[in-house]
């Protein structure tokens, strides 16, 4: 892998650690094995296995650099499972594939200074860029089969969502809201459209 790449995720991502390295690594042979280029639009989707506030979670930001799918795109899709995994889609081709961190190299990440140092509490951006740099390369330099789990390319019966473009103006805080966003409340002539917040139901998205 070119260090340039590397470091431009790392500058993405806002520090260094193994976790988002691996995601790079795992997204990056993920593109090879479908045959295909980093999503510049929509022409790919993630889905992600990462769940909420736990460690490596980085892994996601990873995959997001290397596949270009990303959040703001609205190609990448959260499916929480606490697991650094994800499945990169192609619609067009209809195929899609499976990685998963392998734990064969587990006990050594845990060994590191690095991940020590994390347990301990020490924010990432704290620790010394050689300890890091050690897990890095660790996972970078391992072989492929000891550091990812590969699924097969499968066909793929994922049906990419409808984009709704278009925005409506809240009638109460006057804030732009995506048209799938948008609430009526009142009755008869005292029809309003307003966001969530301003509508007092619940939160929820409708394709």
């Amino acid at each position: 892998m070119e260090r340039e790449l590397l470091n431009k995720m790392f500058e993405f991502h806002g520090h260094k650690c193994w976790a988002s390295a691996l995601g790079l690594r795992a997204g990056l042979l993920a593109l090879e094995k479908l045959g295909v280029e980093r999503a510049k639009a929509k022409e790919l989707y993630v889905i992600l296995e990462t769940g909420y506030h736990h460690a490596a979670g980085c892994f996601g930001d990873g995959v997001q650099f290397a596949t270009g799918c990303t959040l703001g795109k609205g190609i990448l899709i959260r499916k929480p499972r606490g697991k650094l995994a994800f499945t990169l889609i192609d619609p067009k081709q209809k195929k899609q594939i499976r990685l998963c961190f392998n734990p064969k190299i587990r006990e050594k990440i845990l060994a590191s200074s690095f991940m020590k140092k994390r347990k301990a509490g020490v924010p990432p951006h704290e620790i010394p860029e050689e300890e890091a740099m050690e897990v890095v390369n660790l996972v970078l330099d391992s072989p492929i089969e000891d550091v990812l789990l590969i699924g097969e390319v499968e066909e793929s019966h994922f049906e990419p969502p409808v984009e709704v473009m278009g925005l409506e103006v809240c009638e109460m805080c006057g804030e732009p809201v995506a048209k799938a966003y948008v609430r009526i409340i009142g009755t008869g002539q005292d029809i309003k459209k307003v966001c969530v917040d301003c509508s007092g139901y619940p939160e929820g998205f409708e394709k």
